[in-house]
């Protein structure tokens, strides 16, 4: 099997269970040097434990690769930029931040409290903010110093944030930012060699094992497994995939695909007097696609009401 990040170095946040796992031993598997980066907490954030990052290590160490283990916070400003100096002093360089750290606190709209809002948005969207923030500093002078740059980030983004799902306002608008901070981080960073793109797993893991049925057949849990979500990071983190960038893909055991972003649809002449504005609308929502559903097809969307 040719190795497609031979001797590249990525850091993997989240990685200590789960789908970042799976992303830190494919990564291994194919030739980087990890940084297994992971506080170890419960679902909704709360307690750590290194022990689930050092036994990823161990594993890659296993199997002849190298891996460091970091705790590191990387809600935390300090945290992410240690996070980042790890992977440079422990293996000399960096290539490609694995952004999948994440926690819960589902609610509904009208019962969630200030504390599970912030404590969502604070670990997913800055989480994903300051390890990229850090990196991108550390390409550009790289750049600036006439040095080759191919550096990738990867975003771990939601079908519950670029389509919805009832009871995760929080997580969702957090995974929609971090698809959109993928499309704008893009834009800036294409001058220094860096590309940055989103993945929106599907797959049974802790944080979602209690969020629909349980799978009922051997078939149905490997349909779920998340070993299906790192092929597709294991490629956008290597040199091969240095034409894509800004793209959201979907990935589970059922499919692989690109997500389409925001599009405009019918559209009409501005309109001063809002009392015209009733029948204008019901014509364009008429002839536009209805919104999609979790299943990503239009028309599907749960609409009540």
């Amino acid at each position: 099997m040719s190795r497609l990040c031979e001797g590249r170095v990525a850091i993997v946040t989240g990685a200590g269970r789960g789908i970042g796992r799976e992303h830190a031993l494919s990564l291994a598997r194919h030739g980087a040097k990890v940084v297994v980066n992971d506080l170890g907490g419960a679902v909704d954030g709360s307690g750590t434990d290194l022990s689930p990052a050092e036994t990823v290590v161990e594993e890659i160490r296993a199997m002849g690769g190298e891996a460091v283990a970091s705790s590191d916070n990387v809600a935390s400003w300090e945290g992410a930029q240690n996070l980042i100096n790890t992977a440079i002093t422990t293996f000399g360089d960096l290539h490609a931040v694995i952004n999948n750290a994440g926690i819960l606190r589902d609610r509904v709209l009208a019962n969630m409290t200030e504390e599970e809002w912030d404590a969502v948005i604070n670990v997913h969207l800055k989480g994903t903010f300051g390890p990229s923030r850090w990196a991108v500093a550390y390409w550009r002078e790289q750049a600036k110093a006439g040095k080759p740059v191919s550096g990738r980030i990867i975003n771990t983004t939601s079908v519950s944030g670029i389509y919805g799902n009832p009871g995760q306002t929080n997580y969702g608008a957090a995974k929609a930012g971090i698809a959109a901070f993928s499309v704008i981080a893009a834009l800036e960073v294409a001058r220094y060699g860096v590309t940055v793109n989103a993945v929106g797993p599907v797959a049974l893991t802790r944080m979602t094992e209690g969020l629909g049925p349980a799978p009922e057949t051997d078939e149905e849990r490997e349909m779920r497994s998340p070993h299906w979500i790192a092929p597709i990071v294991t490629w956008l983190a290597s040199e091969e995939s240095a034409h894509v960038t800004g793209r959201v893909f979907e990935a589970s055991g059922q499919t692989l695909a690109v997500a389409e972003g925001w599009v405009r649809g019918p559209s009409h002449a501005p309109v001063e007097d809002p009392t015209a504005l009733g029948p204008i609308v019901d014509e364009m929502l008429a002839a536009a696609r209805q919104n999609s559903g979790m299943d990503g097809r239009p028309g599907s969307w749960p609409q009540q009401g």
